[in-house]
């Protein structure tokens, strides 16, 4: 750790649960992540609480957030020398943390004080067979306003690859824990991963399974860097697909790695190449230096469906063309008002 500091309880066993929350620019609402962490009931238990080379004030208030913390619970501080992003920051704190259940927390959502002492509940009950346990969420916005509740799929309906790769599952990691033994299984997840929920239900489904608590034991805000934002321009759609497909580019890779782990990748290989194709068709064009030189990557590979080359061809090579239909998705927007 760069910088580290501890607070708590001392000289005690091993927790058996570890909350790993990490930040990163998220000055505004890290403070009460932190405190909801430190609030957690139950039995003790490990919170790290991890700035990811922030360009605000991040780690200033997780400092202050700790300071003088007296209560059960063990406190880590740390701060990554350099931006690792997602996947790597996990990696990093799994290998920093000592619990047998690893639980993710945001720096701008909230834990619930009962969350770990609920899915711990659960867990052992079940026979500490599952090796990742899902919870519903309390939908917030910037201001804490409820708008809802978010009911994630019941991920004890999936057995295996094949029922992960015919039924998606909606999963938000912000409410996800999984077992440490998962992680040591399928080993680090790579720098570039950004989708670490479903790489981690995917894991676990080919383990010792995964299940979904109904009760909201999470406060997920809107407006995160898991936010959905509105497509208004083609500039605004190539960066969200550039975007997306580097982290594709990474991911698909480490699944079909995890699948030939699980001893299942014959049931999913052939999806996820056809899938890798297209992601290595998109940044082929995007990458392609000059015009010709996209229209021969656009041209050359045809076990990409014609209609995503076609599509992704006039974004790369004359999004102008997209400017009727854009404009009218903004009046639309301004019709609506704000999301």
């Amino acid at each position: 750790m760069a910088e580290a500091g501890f607070a708590g309880a001392a000289h005690v066993p091993p927790p058996a649960a570890s909350i790993l929350l990490m930040a990163y620019n998220q000055q505004a609402s890290v403070r009460t992540a932190v405190e909801a962490a430190l609030a957690q009931t139950g039995e003790p238990i490990e919170i790290i609480v991890s700035d990811d080379a922030s360009t605000d004030a991040t780690f200033t208030v997780m400092q202050q957030a700790v300071a003088g913390y007296a209560g059960p619970h063990t406190v880590r501080l740390n701060r990554n020398p350099m931006n690792l992003g997602i996947g790597a920051h996990i990696s990093r704190l799994v290998g920093l943390s000592h619990g047998e259940m690893l639980f993710i927390a945001a720096g701008d959502d909230v834990s619930l004080p009962q969350r770990c002492e609920r899915v711990m509940q659960a867990w052992r009950a079940q026979g500490r067979l599952a090796d990742l346990i899902a919870a519903g969420l309390i939908d917030i916005d910037g201001t804490g306003r409820v708008h809802g509740t978010l009911h994630p799929t019941d991920l004890a309906t999936y057995r295996n690859a094949s029922d992960w790769l015919a039924r998606p599952p909606y999963v938000v990691g912000a409410a996800q824990a999984w077992t440490r033994r998962v992680f040591e299984r399928y080993g680090p997840l790579p720098a570039g991963v950004v989708g670490e929920d479903l790489i981690m239900v995917f894991r676990a489904i080919g383990a010792g399974g995964a299940f979904t608590l109904a009760e909201p034991l999470v406060q997920y805000r809107r407006g995160g860097v898991s936010r959905r934002v509105r497509t208004l321009s083609a500039a605004d759609v190539v960066a969200r697909l550039r975007k997306s497909n580097r982290a594709a580019l990474v991911e698909l890779p480490q699944l079909l790695a995890d699948a030939r782990t699980m001893g299942q990748l014959p049931a999913v290989e052939a999806a996820l190449q056809r899938r890798l194709a297209r992601e290595r068709f998109i940044a082929a064009v995007f990458d392609a230096p000059t015009a010709l030189s996209k229209l021969r990557a656009i041209t050359a590979t045809p076990d990409v469906a014609l209609g995503t080359r076609l599509r992704v061809g006039l974004y790369a090579l004359w999004p102008g063309a997209y400017a009727p239909f854009f404009f009218l998705k903004r009046l639309l927007a301004q019709r609506r008002g704000p999301p």
